[in-house]
């Protein structure tokens, strides 16, 4: 998954950030609620781990704001205040979760897992699945109600970020930020291209499952 860590705590972003790295997660560390707001707000995320407590806007607030823009990004709220009616304003404000600090890591890792399968994602580190399909990353293997057939490895990692993501619209600048690094020297035609391979896999397999084009904006797998 590709999660977003907003922490004040130096410490524990970096112990955080090493045992994510170690379970083959991609992690971005954020230190400041307006800045981690603004990275929250690219909705590029699979998960936020929000702290509650932030220098320049508290954790409540960026939620607060996220949710209002329309960003479902799941989030697991870290916060040292562990009281009832801390727990149940954290829920209300829009977290998925919330986990009271100090806590063991393996605590952390199988609330990232119970979350993962809870919004279909996935259903271990190799195997995503939405609807009548799934999906086998290392044999780039897609299977549905028509039978199996093996994708390209651009095919294959266009349709993961999908299946991360089911329902969520994505930015076509965010889908080429996953799919070909922020950095790589790609056309935007090459997006509609691999698109239109992914929807043909798709109907290979007689799937229910479509890429739905959000005009002025991006994809959505529904």
């Amino acid at each position: 998954m590709k999660i977003l860590l907003i922490e004040d705590d130096s410490s524990l972003c970096e112990m955080t950030r090493f045992q994510l790295e170690r379970e083959h997660h991609e992690v971005t560390v954020c230190t400041d609620g307006r800045d981690g707001l603004e990275l929250f707000l690219q909705d590029a995320y699979d998960l936020v781990l929000l702290d509650r407590k932030l220098p320049t806007m508290n954790g409540l607030l960026v939620l607060k704001k996220a949710r209002e823009r329309g960003v479902r990004t799941p989030v697991i709220m870290i916060t040292a205040l562990g009281e009832l009616y801390d727990r149940i304003e954290g829920l209300d404000c829009g977290a998925d979760d919330y986990l009271v600090k100090p806590f063991e890591f393996e605590e952390l890792s199988a609330r990232i897992r119970s979350l993962g399968r809870r919004i279909g994602s996935y259903d271990d580190d190799n195997r995503f699945s939405y609807a009548d399909i799934s999906y086998e990353k290392l044999l780039r293997e897609l299977s549905g109600p028509g039978g199996s057939l093996q994708l390209s490895g651009r095919e294959g990692h266009l349709l993961e970020v999908f299946l991360q993501n089911p329902g969520k619209v994505l930015p076509r600048l965010v889908l080429l930020s996953r799919v070909w690094g922020s950095d790589a020297p790609v056309e935007e035609s090459n997006l509609d291209t691999y698109i239109h391979f992914v929807r043909k896999r798709l109907k290979q397999v007689k799937s229910t499952a479509v890429l739905e084009t959000v005009r002025g904006v991006g994809y959505r797998l529904q």
